[in-house]
């Protein structure tokens, strides 16, 4: 059985995004785990563009890399923490952290193996102009307004954040 190239690139996004993944707990420099961060994002919006879901990678790239990741940078770059290096851990925290990890993992693939996955004999959603400017006004059903005005509350609250964690540090 020959891999295709979407089994290829899924690999490749899933390896990107498990090994920067451990890069962002485990790095000490605090610079390092934010770009790693980035590296997760942009991977997990390269997984939403294979499954086509554009506009979730569109979100995913705009808001999370875009916008949270960069508001992180400056406010490591604006303030005197650039070269701090955090304190090893202790035992007990890592002890929890991967007593907790391995729970996490575990309800996960359970959920995954005993979820009846099947196909979707709804028909697609009609993808004419008019009907995505309407989806986009909309608040009900398909719409995409609460969504939008949610995401611009979570980046007020990341720009907040920011200036907070800089003034503190400064």
């Amino acid at each position: 059985m020959g891999l295709t190239t979407n089994i290829w690139m899924f690999l490749l996004f899933s390896a990107i995004i498990i090994v920067f993944s451990f890069f962002t707990i485990f790095s000490r420099r605090i610079l390092r785990a934010a770009v790693s961060l980035l590296f997760v994002l942009v991977s997990t919006a390269g997984l939403y563009f294979m499954m086509d879901y554009q506009f979730m990678a569109g979100v995913q790239l705009t808001l999370y890399a875009g916008g949270i990741v960069v508001l992180i940078i400056f406010s490591i770059l604006l303030t005197s923490t650039i070269n701090q290096k955090f304190e090893k851990p202790s035992s007990k925290y890592l002890i929890l952290g991967g007593i907790t990890a391995v729970f996490g993992a575990g309800i996960s693939i359970y959920t995954i193996l005993n979820h009846p996955f099947s196909t979707s004999t709804e028909s697609e959603i009609p993808s004419t102009m008019k009907e995505i400017g309407v989806q986009l006004l909309n608040t009900g059903v398909n719409g995409y307004a609460l969504p939008f005005e949610v995401i611009s509350i979570l980046l007020l609250a990341a720009m907040i954040a920011a200036i907070v964690i800089a003034k503190k540090i400064i």
